[in-house]
């Protein structure tokens, strides 16, 4: 690819690494190709984060395609990972240390499954306190950190697909279909409360957004590596 190329606009499949973020990963991105093709300055974005303990497809946008963002955001996406029944974090995730445990010797293989019924279709969903979206300019993960409680608004979500894929003791894996806006971590600490019991998740991969699958996406030193090759 070229200069004009990137700036015209391009559509990269990018599969995040574990640890990054997705602000890092348009970073880098965004660095390797000024350097690569000597550019003062090019936009670069993504169209949908994913949290730094998820893994999976990060569709960024380069040059003219950034004005795309907002319709690939509004895809649906599919998601596959692990819930941990039987105890509960802060963050809903492995991003805190577990708070509380509860029993688990009711929870039934036929009742995990029969679960996924009650949040097939439209739900209301709480996102969770550790997440980067906004309440009076202050992103609530920075309530969270501070120990300040914050009052959070349900909102409307749509999941069309959530099958139990495994189940293996405690560790239930899934995958899930789901709209714009959907907090699989909220998903995985509803649905332990929904089994009379707690649940976070351990495992999340996004394996699709719309039509764009995964399985076509690169890792970022190969995308590094195929520029060193232009």
């Amino acid at each position: 690819m070229t200069t004009e190329d990137f700036q015209s606009g391009q559509v990269l499949l990018i599969d995040k690494p574990l640890t990054w973020t997705s602000f890092q990963a348009v970073n880098k991105l965004r660095w390797e190709i000024r350097q690569a093709f000597n550019i003062k300055k090019i936009k670069v974005g993504h169209a949908g984060t994913l949290d730094p303990l998820a893994t999976g497809l990060l569709i960024i946008c380069t040059g003219k395609m950034t004005k795309q963002i907002n319709t690939f955001q509004g895809q649906d996406k599919e998601y596959t990972g692990t819930f941990v029944l039987g105890s509960t974090t802060p963050s809903y995730d492995l991003e805190s240390e577990i708070d509380q445990t509860f029993p688990t010797e009711h929870i039934s293989e036929e009742g995990i499954h029969n679960t996924t019924k009650q949040f097939t279709g439209e739900i209301d969903q709480y996102p969770p306190v550790f997440s980067a979206l906004k309440k009076d300019g202050k992103r609530l993960y920075e309530y969270a950190r501070a120990g300040e409680a914050v009052e959070i608004a349900s909102r409307k979500v749509s999941i069309s697909t959530f099958e139990i894929t495994k189940i293996d003791g405690l560790y239930i894996e899934f995958r899930v279909i789901c709209s714009k806006g959907t907090y699989i971590r909220s998903l995985a600490h509803d649905f332990g409360k929904a089994l009379n019991s707690g649940a976070h998740l351990s495992v999340l991969r996004r394996t699709k957004i719309g039509n764009y699958d995964v399985k076509n996406a690169i890792s970022p030193e190969d995308f590094i590596g195929s520029l060193s090759s232009e």
